[in-house]
């Protein structure tokens, strides 16, 4: 009898799969902005095994506290704001259409309020390439460039972190807990490599798969594995 694949054990919420979230400081998301202007304070910087960066704790004046990913060279105690007609300096948080070209963001709405989706691990920052009438052309740190909306919020500046990338993990066990962490599984090994009991594609012949890699719509969810159901396959004719 064959075993249970990876996709088919994370249905089933055991603790091997679930994120431990209780650990998680909170969200990194925008204030609900009510006033013109907020301004704020920086009053902590706290570490979050669920982000990569560090977090900066923000009390602005309405009473409202909330975290967002640190850029680089902010302090405890830095004034920041939020708003339209404000300095463009870094940690503020300004709509697109009123930051200049060239401009370092990060932390980009995908639609207006939503809190921040785009460009938020640390050392990453995205660049506004281009101002529209009715969107903002930024290029995103895969060279990429995407249109948002104008009145999309983003902050100024680069994520705090960036050397976290070049320390090496040394050893299997450290980079095992550090995936732990944030409930990423490792190691990822492919279905070649397993067993013929554990995935379809497994067996001894590693390099052969011995059967079509397209799954059907309807397969069984023990074969479902591979390219679901292609449009289609195979190198494209010009």
């Amino acid at each position: 009898m064959g075993k249970n694949l990876i996709q088919q054990a994370r249905g089933k919420g055991s603790p091997r799969y679930r994120a431990p979230s209780f650990r998680y400081k909170g969200q990194s998301k925008y204030a609900r902005q009510e006033k013109e202007i907020l301004t704020g304070k920086i009053i902590d910087l706290v570490h979050c095994p669920g982000h990569s960066s560090p977090l900066a704790q923000i009390e602005y004046d309405n009473g409202s506290v909330i975290l967002m990913q640190a850029p680089e060279g902010i302090r405890i105690g830095d004034p920041v704001q939020m708003g339209d007609k404000i300095e463009v300096k870094k940690g503020n948080i300004m709509p697109l259409k009123s930051m200049p070209e060239g401009t370092a963001i990060y932390n980009i709405e995908a639609s207006p309020g939503d809190g921040g989706k785009f460009v938020r691990t640390s050392g990453g920052f995205a660049k506004i390439v281009a101002k529209m009438q009715n969107g903002v052309v930024v290029q995103l740190p895969s060279s990429k460039t995407k249109r948002f909306l104008p009145d999309c919020r983003a902050t100024i500046g680069i994520i705090a972190g960036s050397g976290r990338k070049e320390k090496p993990f040394l050893k299997a066990g450290t980079r095992h807990y550090a995936m732990k962490a944030k409930n990423k599984l490792y190691p990822s090994v492919s279905g070649t490599s397993m067993n013929s009991v554990d995935h379809p594609f497994g067996g001894s012949s590693s390099a052969h798969k011995g059967r079509p890699t397209q799954a059907a719509r309807n397969a069984p969810p023990g074969r479902k594995v591979g390219k679901i159901a292609p449009k289609r396959t195979g190198r494209k004719k010009r």
